[in-house]
């Protein structure tokens, strides 16, 4: 693990450094709206979104007036709030989960700039991949069976998959995760000077648990990160 996070550190700052004399490095944080893809045959009732953060860096990178990479080296929160069986009626029995995984990621986005009046100021509309690394998280619980209640608070685990058989399915429920996420971004927003002003969404790629094994629906659209979050980014 300090492998991988070393290796993403590196290739960041040598990345911002390639580019040292016209490139603008922010400080960057926000708020994201986290959901996952999930139907499961039924057994869900219930996927809604999840409000969590975001922290880290982003590099302004231009490769012409009107074109520029930025890649972001970021500490995101992702999961959703699931739920399943019914908490009315005479007997209740139902079952809720916050699944809140946090990782490290690095997104790389190819943007398209239009300048405005101001200087050092333009609209920018982009998008590109991204890669992730699970390091932590919980998932609190709760629900009822014949009339007992219950809740609990648990660590995530992350399982040790390889990151190039992502499809392969470990018999993982939302309390153990893959450890590896990818998939796609796009973004748009202001660069105001010294000030950045971003909306993004993230598109995940990867199952990030267990379908085929245990009984779970294997839609390929299932068990998948998507992320909305809103950034506001500081020039450093």
């Amino acid at each position: 693990m300090k492998r991988i996070i070393s290796f993403v550190v590196t290739a960041f700052v040598l990345a911002t450094g390639a580019y040292a004399q016209e490139s603008h490095l922010f400080i960057r944080a926000g708020v994201n709206r986290a959901n996952v893809t999930i139907s499961d045959d039924g057994k869900y009732s219930d996927a809604n979104a999840l409000w969590t953060f975001h922290a880290g860096l982003t590099a302004d990178l231009p490769l012409s007036k009107f074109v520029s990479v930025q890649p972001s080296l970021l500490f995101t929160g992702k999961g959703a709030k699931t739920a399943y069986g019914q908490s009315s009626g005479a007997f209740p029995t139902y079952f809720k989960a916050t699944t809140n995984p946090y990782y490290v990621e690095l997104p790389v986005n190819v943007l398209g700039k239009i300048p405005l009046a101001m200087d050092e100021s333009s609209f920018f509309i982009g998008a590109g991949p991204y890669i992730a690394v699970g390091v932590g998280g919980k998932n609190k619980s709760e629900g009822q069976v014949i009339g007992v209640r219950f809740e609990s608070e648990d660590r995530i685990d992350f399982s040790d998959d390889d990151p190039t058989t992502t499809n392969y399915e470990e018999q993982a429920g939302l309390t153990r995760l893959k450890r590896f996420d990818y998939g796609l971004n796009a973004t748009a927003g202001f660069q105001l000077n010294n000030l950045m002003l971003s909306v993004n969404y993230g598109y995940g790629l990867a199952k990030l648990a267990s379908g085929a094994n245990n009984g779970h629906n294997n839609n390929d659209e299932n068990n998948k990160h998507r992320v909305i979050s809103f950034s506001v980014g500081v020039r450093l």
